[in-house]
């Protein structure tokens, strides 16, 4: 009860005598000192948005502008032509009561400000021009053009040290690509996939697209392109993220996995402090734009990325991603019951200490889950249309909608789980394969989807986090990952007895538990449940680290690190398979404003013609590896550029909708199954972490559900030099996928690969594991 006294700033009692009012003074102090950190941060919101807005000149640079116009003036020289007097003669009546002198200087500091502004203006068009030239990309290294060298040298003096935000104004829209390159690109990459006649009929409905309705649609996508920043986002977002009425766990969501040999402490309550203390610092320096903007290829160019807390809330036709600022809160799961817990109190943010304490309180609340609570989260995880229906009709009023605000408005979700994760154990890879399906979908009703993130803190220590998808990709919640990984382990720490740092505050008040009144639609609960389980249930997957070697041996024999894992994920679908198939590859193109994705397809005549030159014995093997690599580095250059395929035929299909028109050509591309999706998770902030004073700190990326029913999900992270992790996923309802037989498969392509371009063998003979392609079930194995 003294916390709910706290809480109330004043209390009143009405007495024969009149009105009798207590003031608490805690109270008052607490609600002053909420609202001086609220007035701070707009400030710092203000101060930021000014400086984003004059980049790449600064502020200060106006006081330059007017000294030296001033200056000019007192020397008796006009620098502005006659403009000043104009000015003066214009100035409104009030100024009359001002000498002829300070009319003057008025004029001359409103003839500054608007010359620094033209200024201003022409540097960021300089800027976007610079930014907008991409050709860099496709020079070898050491033999740049004096075009490039020029460019380089020309980026390196632009403009100050840049904040989070300083490019996103400069940086170039996306350019739509023209429909007889995406069309001829598009015949090119399926060439390998199809037969002569599917070709020959591709072709056909390629050709008469070409002649008559893409042109029509090209125009209206153009169109767009001038008035929106980016012509693909805004629909890619609404079509793919936020209009699929299926379930958003495993088919959208991802995750991100723990360091992968150690764990820093063994006590759950002390990482939840580290770790939630790490997110809240994070958010502090994402707040105040102290995180460099994300640098591409040697910095060459910088871009910027956005990250936000979010919700995607569910309706019945699509979801929508709203955006919350500012909550001091977290939600917790923990046993089926749900906390409210503040990480702020009278304006500062709580240290890591005082977090585990309250954490601890929970995990020793012995309250039982009230009914229908413990599995209320399987809502977020079923179809989607069930869980808008029952959010409008069972959390739209009461107790219930105040409850559901506070896990929808609070800051991310926590979720304490009672078993323990991690590799460990007498088979350390199959419990990487449980830990990756725990932090993927859980129990299905232990994690709250429809969050930006959930941070997992597992009994041993171990944690994790399970992302939405719609509000940003990998690389963005990735970059927050490695942030809070390193700054839990070698800037806050722990002390002898795996405790966090610091002292406590007995004053804190206790977690906040949720309340609710769920008994009517504990059925619908149920059938979310089901078809979430069902889901779950299904998802076959296999994680492993790959110690042979790493990048380092790659880029000895002077290859792509990207390129030589792509290739061996072709030559292992081809060994298990006997086929080529359609291969997904995400590439960013955060060189654009609001770019997110585009695809590289990663199968190629070149890799086909390597891959069976490699199974049947043909000569030539090296030069055909290093042609596919050439190809597929040039390809993904293209994507990054904007000269990708399939985000500009998505558009074109999407405008053709709007339109009410069918095209024979659009359909067929569109439902093309990715049987192969793959996605590279990049190691961004290496300097973050020590790899020679603490070599088993190892982060190993994260993963993600199969795309197709009859594919696989294949995520990959190269970290450091020595080692690879790999993320294998498929469904166990597919005869034809095993994600362990495709990993030992991934493995073998992999030595072969590096053997045959280390020169170990000669030209002509095969690889020694190989017995050519033979399809292979699963009773086989």
């Amino acid at each position: 009860m003294a916390e709910a006294h706290q809480a109330v700033a004043f209390q009143f009692t009405i007495t024969r005598e009149g009105i009798d009012l207590q003031l608490s003074h805690e109270a008052l102090r607490q609600v002053y000192l909420s609202g001086l950190r609220s007035w701070k941060k707009r400030v710092v919101r203000l101060k930021n948005n000014v400086i984003t807005g004059v980049y790449p000149a600064s502020p200060s640079s106006w006081l330059f502008v007017v000294i030296a116009i001033l200056a000019t003036m007192y020397t008796r020289s006009d620098p502005s032509m006659g403009l000043i007097a104009k000015i003066q003669e214009h100035l409104p009546a009030s100024s009359d009561s001002l000498s002829v002198q300070c009319q003057t200087v008025v004029s001359a500091v409103l003839f500054s400000t608007l010359l620094w502004l033209s200024l201003i203006f022409t540097m960021k068009l300089c800027l976007k021009q610079l930014l907008s030239y991409h050709h860099w990309m496709f020079e070898q290294h050491g033999n740049l053009s004096n075009t490039t060298k020029v460019w380089v040298v020309s980026m390196i003096f632009s403009g100050r040290q840049p904040q989070l935000y300083s490019y996103q104004g400069s940086l170039p829209n996306l350019p739509v690509p023209t429909i007889k390159d995406t069309i001829k690109r598009y015949l090119e990459s399926v060439r390998p996939l199809m037969s002569d006649s599917e070709f020959k009929r591709m072709t056909t409905l390629a050709k008469e697209f070409e002649d008559s309705l893409g042109s029509r649609l090209q125009w209206y996508l153009k169109l767009k392109a001038l008035w929106a920043s980016n012509y693909v986002s805004d629909w890619w977002e609404e079509y793919i993220y936020l209009r699929g009425r299926g379930p958003i766990m495993v088919n959208s969501n991802y995750y991100g996995m723990d360091f992968l040999y150690v764990t820093p402490t063994p006590i759950q309550a002390a990482r939840a402090g580290n770790t939630l203390h790490a997110i809240l610092m994070y958010r502090r320096k994402l707040n105040k734009e102290e995180i460099k903007p994300v640098s591409e290829l040697d910095e060459f160019c910088l871009c910027v990325y956005f990250i936000c807390l979010s919700d995607c809330l569910p309706w019945h036709s699509t979801d929508s991603v709203v955006h919350w600022q500012d909550s001091e809160y977290v939600a917790v799961y923990h046993r089926g019951r749900y906390f409210r817990l503040w990480l702020y109190q009278a304006g500062r943010m709580l240290s890591p200490r005082e977090i585990e304490h309250q954490i601890q309180r929970i995990l020793d609340d012995p309250s039982p889950p009230a009914p229908g609570e413990e599995k209320l989260a399987a809502l977020t995880a079923g179809d989607r249309i069930p869980w808008a229906q029952a959010r409008k009709e069972f959390f739209s009023s009461g107790v219930n909608k105040r409850s559901l605000d506070c896990i929808e408005k609070a800051a991310f979700f926590v979720s304490l789980d009672e078993e323990e994760q991690g590799m460990m154990g007498d088979d350390p890879e199959a419990s990487l394969d449980r830990y990756a399906k725990s932090l993927l979908h859980g129990k299905c009703y232990d994690r709250w989807f429809d969050k930006s993130f959930s941070v997992v803190l597992y009994k041993n220590g171990k944690t994790g986090l399970n992302a939405e998808h719609s509000w940003a990709d990998a690389p963005i919640v990735s970059h927050m990952w490695e942030y809070v990984l390193a700054t839990d382990s070698f800037r806050l720490g722990y002390n002898e007895e795996g405790h966090c740092k610091g002292d406590v505050n007995p004053s804190l008040p206790c977690p906040q538990r949720l309340t609710w009144d769920i008994s009517v639609e504990v059925c619908r609960v149920r059938r979310s449940l089901a078809v979430a389980c069902a889901l779950a249930d299904d998802i076959d997957f296999h994680v492993f680290p790959f110690r042979d070697f790493g990048k380092g041996n790659i880029k000895k024999i002077r290859m792509s690190p990207d390129a030589f894992i792509q290739a061996a994920l072709q030559l292992a679908y081809y060994r298990e398979r006997g086929i080529f198939c359609l291969t997904y590859e995400a590439s960013m193109t955060r060189l654009f404003r609001e770019g997110r994705t585009e695809t590289v397809r990663s199968c190629t005549s070149e890799s086909c013609a390597f891959i069976k030159a490699l199974e049947h014995g043909k000569v030539s093997k090296r030069r055909l590896f290093r042609t596919a690599s050439e190809k597929h580095q040039l390809l993904y250059r293209l994507a990054m550029t904007g000269a990708g395929i399939d985000r500009h035929l998505f558009c074109l299909y999407v405008v053709s909708q709007y339109l009410g028109v069918e095209s024979p050509f659009l359909k067929k591309v569109l439902s093309e199954p990715w049987r192969l999706s793959t996605s590279q998770t990049p190691f961004q902030q290496a300097e973050l972490f020590d790899f020679v004073n603490h070599p088993d700190f190892i982060i190993c990326g994260g993963g993600f559900g199969p795309v197709a029913d009859d594919g696989y999900g294949v995520s990959y992270a190269i970290v450091g030099e020595k080692l690879m992790c790999f993320h294998i996923s498929s469904k166990h309802s597919c005869p034809q996928t095993d994600s362990h037989r495709f990993g030992t498969q991934l493995r073998k392509a992999l030595l072969d690969l590096l053997q045959l371009m280390s020169g170990d063998q000669p030209e002509e003979s095969r690889s020694e594991q190989n017995h050519g392609p033979k399809p292979q079930s699963k009773k086989e194995l």
